[in-house]
């Protein structure tokens, strides 16, 4: 099993890992909102940039979210094609005109700049917010994503829900591994070397063993905060809580930008859409 299948956080000294949660829950957020609304390509390419060099100034590295990043390809070229697939001629319908690469409007499929505008701005939209989510999980502490959570009016009972997730991600790495390597002891070939449905069968081996073993720890932790009384109270205080600095303020001021000139771009376009076909 590879060690980056699972992304958790990673104290570095940074800008970004010194920003409260909050102000990166709310800048994650925001730009996700106005970035998935506009089709403006122009925007989208600035967030996209924007978007990696904070990945960047992050230090975070590649070999960290490799295998993140290839579920995240894979999943996008795949909906591309879908998107493609089903319905060519979309493109076409949102710009208004036709400038044919392949085919003919008439037909069913064909291939048009516009639609690869298109194409390209769904493509942008899935891409730009990957460096955006990874920040926020990577330079964030589970305890202060927690406080930050309940510091916007999230409950605190489900904001400590999602940080035992997350806190127990290594965790349940680590009980992956140790079935996994039990498993090949015992015969099961769950490598590259063997055939689909051998390595099929194997990977079953892993994970009823890892479900039952979840459920263990889940029903363990469950009764340990019911045994301290844990949500007797309507509200706690948080010890990774983080006030807001002056770093913070000058964040929000660039989110507050970015998402003015998104909504200013609306009235530019008249509507959703750039269209540089016209």
């Amino acid at each position: 099993m590879s060690k980056n299948l699972f992304v958790g956080y990673n104290e570095r000294d940074t800008f970004m890992h010194r920003l409260s949660g909050s102000t990166k829950l709310i800048g994650f957020v925001s730009l996700s909102i106005i970035g998935m609304v506009t089709f403006d390509t122009r925007f989208l390419l600035g967030i996209f940039l924007f978007s990696i060099i904070l990945f960047w100034k992050s230090q975070i590295k590649l070999s960290e979210i490799s295998f993140i990043l290839k579920v995240i390809i894979a999943f996008a070229a795949f909906n591309i094609f879908l998107v493609y697939v089903f319905s060519p001629g979309y493109g076409i319908s949102i710009y208004g005109s036709h400038h044919m690469i392949l085919g003919n409007p008439n037909q069913f499929f064909n291939l048009s700049w516009e639609e690869l505008l298109y194409l390209f701005n769904v493509l942008l939209k899935y891409t730009f917010a990957v460096p955006l989510a990874l920040i926020f999980l990577l330079t964030t502490e589970p305890s202060e994503f927690a406080a930050s959570l309940n510091k916007i009016g999230v409950s605190y009972r489900i904001s400590y829900s999602v940080e035992i997730t997350l806190r127990y991600i290594p965790d349940v790495q680590r009980d992956y591994r140790t079935i996994s390597l039990a498993q090949q002891a015992r015969g099961y070939e769950i490598s590259k070397k063997a055939n689909l449905i051998t390595r099929a069968k194997g990977a079953v081996q892993i994970i009823l063993p890892l479900i039952f073993t979840s459920l263990d720890r889940i029903e363990t932790v469950s009764q340990a905060m019911s045994l301290r009384r844990f949500g007797r109270h309507n509200k706690r205080t948080w010890y990774m809580a983080r006030r807001f600095k002056m770093a913070d303020y000058l964040a929000f001021f660039v989110i507050f930008l970015i998402v003015i000139v998104g909504v200013l771009l609306f009235k530019v376009n008249n509507g959703r859409f750039w269209n540089p076909f016209n």
